[in-house]
């Protein structure tokens, strides 16, 4: 009775190390984003949040895009875009904030990339409106303690 016992907890065991398994690589899953993804939609009110950004809000994320081309060489931050850009999408208020955008804050500074090559960064997801102190520049979506690298 006693072997019974003990390979039925090991089997109980593995089927748990499974499920903990498939829970984290869907967490991993649900951790990437997309465009697409960034907003549910548009409104009177202006862009509307989608679930996942609400969800994943101070949360680590990662998103594929391209690097705008930044304003100065020596910078802390980029913008992230959907498709390649020759000039970087800066706005005046978050009124005219595009869909298709995202503000990254570097966790340390890193060599700028070509605009045109697509990149994956990883960093802690914010969103609402914010105004950089040092920049005005105003967004709508952040990642901060952000890396970047070759997609």
């Amino acid at each position: 009775m006693a072997h019974s016992l003990t390979r039925r907890s090991c089997l109980i065991g593995v089927a748990s190390a499974l499920s903990l398994f498939h829970t984290r690589e869907v967490m991993a899953a649900d951790a990437t984003l997309t465009f697409e993804e960034l907003y549910a939609s548009f409104s009177a009110l202006g862009l509307q949040f989608s679930d996942k950004v609400k969800t994943l809000e101070g949360k680590t994320a990662r998103i594929e895009g391209f690097m705008a081309p930044p304003l100065k060489a020596e910078s802390n931050f980029f913008v992230l875009t959907q498709i390649p850009m020759a000039l970087c999408p800066f706005c005046s208020s978050d009124a005219d904030w595009p869909d298709n955008i995202m503000v990254v804050y570097l966790k340390s500074r890193q060599t700028f990339t070509d605009p045109n090559e697509l990149i994956v960064v990883k960093g802690t997801l914010e969103k609402g409106s914010w105004t950089d102190p040092d920049t005005g520049f105003v967004s709508q979506l952040r990642l901060w303690d952000a890396t970047f690298g070759r997609a």
